[in-house]
């Protein structure tokens, strides 16, 4: 009997089995092949890890990826499989070779992987060349001096707005506010300001706009999607508006982002220092276009790219710090009496010579770094050996601040939360200092060292300290769970479960006249 008869006397449902199976059976294939062929065979790690990356997977899409991977080097040790392409790393010195400047090791397809957008920014750039020519566009701009010189007046405003709104939201609800929802707001219009060249309006408004609302879906789209390629592809297509705002927001953000094109032009022509995407343009020019010219898409993205990346990482450091405030009255009295040493009109540099102020900062970013999940890099041409294992060029290695913050050898106790390791020793340690000071990845690591380290620093020094300054006495409210792992979600920033953080103020706080 030839096979077209075989197959014409076959019912449906019987052609569907048989193709059900046919895909099975090439499914397992495909998997015993790579398990069989990885160069990643001798490496440990879970069983499943060396056919499939759907545990990883699975870990992602719950917003669990950083204790999945923490737990995994608890039972395996410094070097895990973790799929069959890409191993983590807890070791100090294959930390320092990863992230060296020079060790050759580029960005991961994760980043790639990251964005819908069609080009680009620096932020997802993975060729080392063409990254270090765009973020020489952004580094006078982002220096500690422009930024104190040109954008302080910007963020000391939006602050200081932000906490007004706080007193009032929590008088007209008996004292509880959530402040997490005041500096989500925040964070937006700061960038909103140096990015766009105008302020989104949140604050005065009291909400998030449309933009804002589907740019956060699409953030936690964006986590999902670098994961699951296919998950994306096919929800993007289903008529739900919030599944199409997550993962198919695109075109939508990308026309709202030509306001930042308007906006720097004409602040490159009108000498306006208070847009960042302006100095960016004149950096461009001064390195004669070719591969440091900029398009309007390329500006459109790379405005868009900080919101993204300066609005929810900010918003989530300032309530985590004052989460860790609130619950620790001896802590609090003694930063509030550090706050009102502050003489009338002080500046950042004023804010920076306070010792416990940075200190709690410094504590919360190790504990609860804004972006504590894996770093992905590609093992360069040459190989590498970390941990006594030979790792083939092309593999994925990727470290995770989350892990190494919580190192008991660089950091005595270190699930408590003690400022005092910060005061004097910068590093936060005196165990091993260079160790803690080569591992601490809060703001990234290596060449891709978050750009804007010192705005970030800045608006978390004003925010903890005005607030500090206007809500003395401020305490966690009993509708809030402890701060633990079960309580924090991690798509690719680290927030609280249920985006809150609700605290209860004083009777009377203090007027913003009294203090600024």
């Amino acid at each position: 009997m030839s096979l077209s008869t075989m197959v014409a006397d076959m019912s449906h449902l019987q052609l569907g089995f048989a193709a059900v199976a046919f895909l099975v059976a090439t499914y397992a294939i495909s998997c015993l092949y790579t398990a069989l062929t990885s160069p990643l065979k001798s490496i440990p790690g879970p069983w499943m890890s060396l056919f499939s990356n759907r545990q990883l997977k699975s870990a992602v899409t719950g917003g669990k990826r950083i204790f999945y991977i923490d737990e995994l080097h608890k039972k395996y040790g410094p070097v895990v499989r973790i799929s069959p392409e890409e191993v983590a790393i807890f070791d100090i010195e294959a930390f320092r070779q990863i992230h060296a400047v020079a060790g050759g090791y580029t960005k991961g397809d994760f980043y790639t992987k990251l964005t819908n957008f069609p080009v680009h920014s620096v932020f997802t750039l993975r060729d080392s060349k063409s990254h270090g020519v765009r973020r020489r566009l952004f580094a006078k701009g982002f220096s500690k001096t422009h930024v104190r010189e040109h954008f302080e007046d910007v963020v000391r405003e939006k602050v200081q707005l932000a906490v007004d709104k706080i007193v009032e939201d929590g008088s007209n609800n008996g004292g509880k506010v959530d402040v997490f929802k005041w500096w989500s707001l925040m964070g937006a219009d700061i960038v909103g300001c140096l990015g766009f060249g105008e302020s989104f309006g949140l604050l005065e408004l009291g909400d998030r706009t449309e933009y804002i609302k589907i740019l956060e879906l699409a953030l936690i789209g964006n986590g999902i999607g670098a994961e699951h390629p296919w998950m994306r592809a096919f929800l993007s297509r289903l008529p739900v508006k919030k599944l199409n705002q997550m993962f198919n927001s695109t075109n939508y953000i990308l026309e709202h982002g030509m306001k930042a094109v308007e906006n720097a032009k004409k602040a490159k022509d009108s000498g306006n220092t208070t847009n960042l995407m302006s100095s960016v343009l004149d950096e461009s020019a001064k390195e004669g276009g070719g591969k440091a010219a900029l398009s309007d898409l390329d500006v459109q993205v790379e405005a868009t790219s900080l919101i993204f990346a300066g609005s929810g990482t900010t918003a989530n450091t300032l309530s985590f710090t004052l989460w860790n405030i609130a619950t620790r009255p001896a802590l609090r009295e003694k930063l509030e009496l550090e706050a009102r040493s502050l003489s009338p009109g002080f500046k950042d540099a004023d804010l920076e010579a306070l010792p416990l102020l940075n200190a709690t900062i410094n504590e919360t970013l190790r504990l609860y770094a804004a972006v504590p999940g894996s770093l992905p890099r590609v093992v360069p041409a040459q190989g590498a050996t970390m941990c006594g294992h030979y790792l083939a060029p092309g593999t994925v290695v990727s470290t995770q601040a989350w892990t190494y913050h919580r190192d008991a050898s660089l950091y005595p106790n270190p699930l408590e939360f003690d400022p005092s390791r910060f005061l004097d020793d910068p590093t936060g340690s005196t165990a091993n200092p260079k160790g803690a000071k080569a591992t601490n990845s809060a703001f990234g690591a290596g060449a891709y060292t978050c750009l804007g380290v010192h705005l970030a620093w800045m608006e978390l020094r004003y925010g903890v300290a005005m607030f500090l300054r206007q809500c003395e006495g401020a305490r966690l409210a009993e509708s809030m769970k402890p701060l633990a792992p079960s309580e924090l979600v991690n798509y690719f920033v680290i927030t609280p479960k249920d985006k809150k953080l609700e605290l209860v103020l004083k009777d009377k706080p203090s007027t913003p006249s009294a203090v600024v």
